[in-house]
């Protein structure tokens, strides 16, 4: 059994010295694009209805661990990654605002994205609560916690 257990030890040493190293930052580049919030050829265009924050939420925590202000220019959504930057315009009245992905949701049936008060406000969507927009994830990412 002595024996044995010399050889597996042997054989293990032996195999982790003649394997080559793995180069400095090769986890990092590892990581796919959904991962990093960068937006690639895959990243399409979304379409569906907006809402936008309650004023209850302000200053709830969000999933990136931040704290919810409702004059940021925050957003929420199920698809897109934490951290990414997008491009949302009103298809209704054709104004946009640059949001960044900070939350999950929305969880109501039909909606594709909940933002902030004050974006809500830029999208001039505060009046009906809903608007039909398009998302378009830019190259950027910020970071997300």
């Amino acid at each position: 059994m002595r024996r044995f257990t010399m050889l597996a030890a042997c054989l293990g040493l032996g195999l982790a010295f003649a394997l080559p190293p793995e180069p400095a930052g090769a986890r990092e580049r590892r990581e796919t694009a959904a991962q990093r919030g960068v937006a690639g050829p895959q990243a399409k265009p979304q379409r569906g209805h907006a809402s936008f924050y309650a004023e209850r939420f302000h200053g709830k925590r969000m999933a990136n661990g931040k704290r919810f202000h409702r004059n940021s220019a925050s957003a929420a959504s199920r698809t897109l990654p934490l951290g990414t930057r997008a491009r949302v315009r009103n298809l209704e009245n054709g104004r946009t605002a640059v949001v960044t992905i900070e939350d999950r949701g929305p969880f109501k049936r039909g909606r594709v994205l909940d933002v902030s008060p004050r974006v809500a406000t830029q999208l001039g969507m505060r009046e009906q609560g809903t608007a039909m927009v398009e998302i378009v994830p830019l190259g950027g990412r910020q970071d997300p916690g």
